[in-house]
């Protein structure tokens, strides 16, 4: 592993995916001391607001070290075009008091990273359609759409590495009617199947039932995949030495299997992992953005970029198209932390 760490910290690309992800990660977990607002906050009168501008210089050209925005007022309501009112100046704030939560759902506080006084608003990242803040949404977003991919593969890789092992280890007959099954569920169309049931669910049916669905459905049909690479993966192995020693002496298949061979595929299992959560993260923020997947009043990355798919929209409020770069971040980091420990846990990619 020491080797493998020295080959992976060489990879700046992957370092720099990890430490992205662990900022979206800890994003996540800390939501609600990072928003502002709360999730359902709105103001109706300061819909499609654009991102706050912070200053440190005034209007008299005198510099401040607290950043400061000014309020605004709406000029054109046809065209929702703000305009800053200069003599008006809300410092921002740090560490204020706000509406209560539970940091880590378990410390009970008031207590935000930042936030200006009323009536001024900070809308880092502009509003919606609804007056909604959009980066408050985001950051509260990033709980479903990254919570998701982690569990996909919390489910997937068990199932896969079980099946796959079995079918690889025992080989002939058993093979090939394993391998038969996998390939027809791996032919099944997991997309279309989504869009069947987000149909058929009446409106009713709440975020939390969809979201479960749609982590029960891409783990149902991806662990398949993931069976066939074990598989192949397990068929080599099972013809090493420290294998057939155990054979040797006496112990049982599934013991083979489960103490033996599963435990050598971990460098498999890892690289695949950071490869199937970034799938799992574009089919739920494909979902969301067709309004098929977690819908309103929940927030995910891929229910707030639908709020850019209107041209008119998008052409007056570029700014919805911000939730797009998380994915696209998110999902750029995760490949390149794949390659990086592909390189690193594959003995045939080292260099040194």
């Amino acid at each position: 592993m020491q080797l493998a760490w020295r080959q992976l910290r060489r990879h700046r690309l992957a370092l720099l995916g990890g430490v992205v992800l662990v900022i979206f990660y800890v994003m996540a977990l800390v939501a609600d001391f990072l928003a502002p607002y709360p999730l359902d906050f709105s103001d109706r009168e300061r819909f499609y607001h654009p991102p706050a501008a912070l200053h440190l210089r005034d209007a008299t050209g005198e510099w401040h070290l607290r950043p400061f925005v000014y309020a605004t007022r709406l000029v054109d309501p046809g065209l929702r075009t703000f305009e800053a009112d200069r003599s008006r100046a809300y410092p921002v704030r740090f560490f204020v008091r706000g509406e209560p939560y539970r940091l880590l759902w378990l410390v009970p506080t008031r207590v935000h990273l930042f936030g200006v006084d009323d009536p001024a608003r900070i809308f880092l990242m502009g509003s919606d359609g609804f007056g909604r803040d959009v980066f408050t949404r985001i950051v509260y977003g990033s709980r479903i759409s990254l919570i998701v991919g982690l569990l996909v593969v919390a489910v997937t890789i068990p199932i896969g590495m079980v099946y796959g092992g079995i079918a690889g280890y025992f080989g002939g007959r058993v093979d090939n009617l394993m391998m038969r099954v996998a390939e027809v569920i791996i032919a099944f169309p997991s997309f279309y199947l989504l869009l069947t049931l987000s149909a058929v669910l009446p409106a009713t049916v709440g975020c939390a039932t969809r979201f479960y669905l749609i982590i029960v459905i891409l783990s149902s049909i991806g662990w398949a995949g993931f069976a066939r690479l074990i598989r192949g993966y397990v068929l080599a192995l099972k013809q090493f030495e420290f294998v057939l020693a155990a054979k040797a002496m006496g112990q049982g298949d599934l013991r083979i299997i489960l103490r033996h061979v599963l435990p050598n595929t971990s460098s498999l299992v890892i690289i695949v992992a950071t490869l199937t959560i970034p799938s799992a993260i574009l089919g739920e923020s494909a979902l969301s953005f067709l309004g098929l997947g977690v819908r309103e009043p929940c927030s995910s990355w891929g229910n707030l970029l639908s709020a850019g798919a209107n041209l008119i929209n998008l052409s007056r409020s570029p700014w919805l198209l911000i939730p797009g770069l998380f994915i696209v971040a998110t999902v750029v980091a995760f490949n390149f932390l794949g390659d990086g420990l592909r390189d690193a846990l594959d003995p045939r990619m080292r260099t040194g």
